[in-house]
């Protein structure tokens, strides 16, 4: 009966509380950042969304650039962006259609003096 219980403690398989403590610190760390970086991350999404529907209206092909800033304006408020204002906009015309182009950084703090910096920009043009 001894020589069973060796043989069946030799081949058993799990985790320790030692590793799972540390599996929950990286899950608790990767959980974070992902919480953390979440916001910016879908703010510049929204915004590159709004850029392309102001370059693409129609009622805008004729408008000067004080125009086009009002109308990105109204669509930031709606879409309650903050990142970018419509002075931060570059607006420019390429064959007859309005290019918007945009460039801004955000610094996202992690912990204590840790931060994440991004860097985003984007344009109305499909690249």
């Amino acid at each position: 009966m001894h020589k069973f219980q060796r043989q069946f403690k030799s081949t058993q398989r799990g985790l320790s509380l030692t590793g799972l403590a540390g599996l929950g610190v990286v899950f608790a760390l990767v959980a974070l950042i992902g919480a953390k970086c979440f916001p910016p991350v879908t703010e510049y999404f929204t915004i590159l969304k709004e850029v392309k529907a102001t370059a693409h209206d129609s009622s805008l092909k004729n408008a000067s650039v004080g125009e086009i800033r009002t109308a990105f304006g109204k669509r930031a408020d709606v879409a309650y962006i903050k990142a970018v204002t419509a002075q931060d906009l570059e607006i420019t015309k390429e064959n007859d259609q309005i290019v918007i182009t945009f460039a801004y950084t955000e610094k996202v703090p992690l912990v204590w003096k840790a931060s994440i910096l991004f860097e985003f920009d984007g344009s109305s043009e499909n690249r």
